[in-house]
């Protein structure tokens, strides 16, 4: 498996978030990240079009990101927490 990670823009887009929910982001988010490093295995010889932008939620977060497939991230754009 490559070295695929997650990221957010803003960076500050988690900011003012409780305990409890970044942890919930950050396990979603590493969730998606390493399921993308599985489902694009070329990486950052990968030729084709990205996914495009997506939403993913599990328990009481949702996440919208995009799949950098080049930079073997995932971006997170938007974070929702229903808590």
């Amino acid at each position: 498996m490559a070295d695929w990670h997650w990221e957010c823009s803003p960076d500050e887009l988690l900011a003012g978030l409780p305990a409890e929910a970044l942890t919930d982001v950050e396990r979603l988010a590493q969730e998606i990240a390493v399921r993308e490093s599985m489902v694009f295995l070329e990486g950052a010889a990968y030729t084709g079009m990205g996914p495009g932008l997506r939403t993913e939620s599990r328990g009481r977060v949702m996440l919208t990101y995009l799949t950098d497939v080049r930079g073997e991230r995932v971006v997170i754009v938007q974070a929702n927490w229903y808590g």
